[in-house]
Parts: C-alpha cells; sequence; structure tokens
C-alpha cells in the first residue's frame, strides 16, 4: 500500500476519566490495523495519563502527533491531532468528521455533555456530530458505582444510536498480565468498529 494511504479515519478522544491505558493502547490497535486516527485529549486526561502511565505527551497538537506517531510507530501523516477548541478541525462538521468516533476513556462529565448536547469543546463537538449524522460513536465509560444521572445519559444516548462498552474486562481468556485486561477492551471495541485484530480470539475461536 502507498505511503500516505490509509483506511478510513476512526477519531478517538481521550477524556478524564481513569483508564488512559485503554485509550492509549487504542490508538496503537488503529495504527496496526492501518487506520488514519484523529486524536482529541482533554486537559484532565492529560492529567490522567501523566498520573496513570509513563508516558509524557504534550498539549500542543503538532507535539502531540509527533509523540504519538513515535509511540506507535505510525506512518507519516496516520495520526492527526486537535486542540480542544479548534473549531476549524474536520470533526466539528458532518461534512468533514469521519464515520466513527471513539471516546475512550469516557468520563461522566463528557457522558453528561454528548448526552445533552452542550457541546462546549471539540469533543462534545464532534459527538454531537456523530449522533446527528447517525454515525458510529461508540462511549466507553469508567465509573464505579453509576448514579441515577449516569445511567439515564447512558440510556438516553442508546437510544440515539450511541453504544456505551464500559470498561469493564471479562476473565474468561484467563488474562495474565494488565495488559491482557486493556487487550480485551480493545478489542470489544475494534470488534464494534468491524476492524480485524488478533488482541485475543473471539469467543468459540
Amino acid at each position: 500500500m502507498a505511503e500516505g494511504a490509509f483506511g478510513s479515519p476512526v477519531t478517538v478522544a481521550l477524556t478524564g476519566a481513569s483508564g488512559a491505558q485503554y485509550g492509549l493502547r487504542l490508538i496503537e490497535a488503529l495504527v496496526a490495523a492501518n487506520r488514519e486516527v484523529w486524536v482529541m485529549i482533554s486537559k484532565a486526561a492529560h492529567l490522567v495519563i501523566s498520573t496513570e502511565t509513563e508516558a509524557k505527551l504534550p498539549a500542543q497538537p503538532e507535539r502531540l502527533a509527533e509523540a504519538l506517531t513515535e509511540r506507535c510507530g505510525a506512518r507519516p501523516g496516520q495520526i492527526r491531532c486537535f486542540a480542544r477548541e479548534d473549531w476549524m478541525a474536520p470533526v466539528a462538521s458532518g461534512s468533514g468528521a469521519p464515520s466513527a468516533m471513539v471516546i475512550c476513556p469516557c468520563s461522566t462529565g463528557t457522558l453528561s455533555a454528548v448526552a445533552t448536547g452542550a457541546s462546549n469543546n471539540l469533543i462534545e463537538r464532534a459527538a454531537d456530530v456523530a449522533l446527528k449524522e447517525r454515525r458510529q460513536l461508540i462511549l466507553v465509560p469508567r465509573e464505579a458505582p453509576l448514579s441515577e444521572i449516569h445511567l439515564e445519559h447512558m440510556l438516553s444516548l442508546t437510544r440515539l444510536g450511541a453504544v456505551i462498552l464500559p470498561a469493564a474486562p471479562g476473565f474468561y481468556h484467563q488474562p495474565q498480565t494488565v495488559e491482557d485486561l486493556i487487550d480485551f477492551i480493545v478489542a470489544r471495541i475494534l470488534n464494534q468498529l468491524g476492524i480485524e485484530h488478533r488482541l485475543m480470539p473471539r469467543w468459540g475461536e
């Protein structure tokens, strides 16, 4: 495949919930699947990343793209990053946004904003675009316990066509490491996106 010829873009947004490892691993997996990846990381997510991982990711979009490209072994141009208020980014419009978006991890604040159409930043706007255009939107919350507010927002989003995929790994594959647990969730996301992977076998294989 010619350089720069990637599969259709997938938008990945990381917000301020625990579980930054899921989002970072998802980006790696999408790169490995030769998909173009459009990335947005909230201010709170940068704090979570620095707390939960050893990754040092700059906030400035161009430098962030360079850091993620090196981290994931991506090809030039395969990863694009957008600032939190870059309203000219393609994800801000139905005419420019790709067909799939994943918010991983998804904070309950972001969950609320998306469910109510707040669109206060680019992540929320991109999710709003996905909903209004009837495109694939996957939210990966990591919160426990869940309040009635959280559950109502999840139900509202499900009725609007979004997929709620909690970061709740299973154990039937007999995980041996934390990475195995992370890959379980990332594999489920990739399954939803219809992207082939070898992170773990499907049930019955």
